[in-house]
């Protein structure tokens, strides 16, 4: 079955029906200007999570640029908010710019939001910036066991989705602070009486799997809010699936021998795994939970975003596709 992300970006001419532009990677990277490198070696490799091979020519031609243009948005943004203020004559405090980060697990989502907070928190005008993760609102265990829903965490009915509405609502209303629950990767639940505090930043880093989903159109024509409608910006991280299958073992096989072995690890007993039982174990997770969030959930939001990031198999970016305004 074709890809529908192949006939979007397939084309090397600008193809004005297209919603997007799509940029190769060198004609991306030549979009950086001037725009200066803030990160040190280090801190980058701090950035990158297990799997990713994020390096700094990679910080350089496609995270610079983008944010060069995250500037420019945020600065128009704030024009925008000043003449609203100015026809309504109010003094309503400044609200976040949120930016969204969503696709498919083992994408490298994390690294990807994690380094655009660090390079945004750099900008000469030193703004602050803060990233939550939507894991923080998936219902616990507990819930998910009662409701059948353990083998659908990820899944769009496996999140307090009234919790991460009512979180952003805030968000977007300028109250401060504004609490998110904490999820805990090596327990693999929500940390009871965890919170962590939004005070009012400057820009807020949304990033999860099904951050961009939407829902069936409510039948008594009541207005339904999505996730999506409280962002700014929005990108969409892409690769092949079998590519993302390959990453999401690899990862697998790399905590078994790391943090599964951690006494505390929901996991713990996956790193008594052989090589050979952990490639079919985590074959197995990939194929009945992750590929079908995939199909179902996520890569159906792909068009969605304003930008897509398209990886090839050795986690650098290929492509890049900017929604035209």
């Amino acid at each position: 079955m074709s890809d529908p992300m192949d006939q979007l970006v397939a084309p090397r001419t600008d193809n004005h029906l297209s919603p997007y532009r799509v940029f190769s990677r060198d004609d991306w990277a030549a979009l950086r200007e001037d725009t200066p490198m803030t990160l040190e070696p280090d801190e980058v490799i701090r950035l990158r999570s297990v799997h990713d091979r994020l390096d700094i020519p990679e910080i350089e031609e496609i995270y610079l640029p983008l944010s060069r243009l995250l500037s420019l948005y945020v600065a128009a943004t704030q024009r925008l908010f000043r003449a609203q203020q100015r026809f309504l004559n109010t003094v309503d405090a400044k609200v976040p710019y949120v930016i969204g980060v969503a696709g498919s697990v083992a994408a490298g989502k994390s690294t990807t939001a994690r380094v655009l907070q660090a390079l945004l928190a750099r900008w000469p005008n030193v703004p602050k910036v803060d990233l939550v993760t939507t894991d923080g609102f998936l219902f616990p265990n507990a819930v998910l066991e009662q409701e059948g829903l353990m083998d659908k965490k990820g899944f769009p009915e496996s999140y307090d989705l009234s919790a991460l509405l009512r979180f952003l609502s805030h968000i977007k209303a300028g109250r401060r602070p504004v609490r998110a629950p904490v999820y805990s990767h090596l327990v693999y639940d929500v940390v009871p009486n965890d919170w962590i505090e939004i005070d009012r930043p400057d820009i807020l880093i949304v990033e999860g799997v099904n951050v961009l989903q939407t829902g069936r159109p409510p039948k008594d024509g009541k207005a339904i809010p999505f996730v999506s409608d409280f962002f700014d910006f929005s990108i969409y991280i892409d690769a092949d699936e079998e590519v993302l299958r390959h990453w999401y073992v690899k990862r697998f096989l790399a905590l078994r021998t790391t943090a599964f072995r951690d006494p505390k690890s929901y996991f713990r007993r996956y790193s008594q795994l052989t090589d050979e039982q952990a490639i079919g174990m985590a074959t197995d997770i990939w194929s009945r939970i992750n590929l079908v969030n995939l199909q179902e959930n996520i890569l159906p939001t792909r068009q969605r975003a304003d930008l897509i990031l398209k990886k090839g198999e050795t986690h650098r970016i290929a492509e890049v596709a900017l929604r035209r305004l």
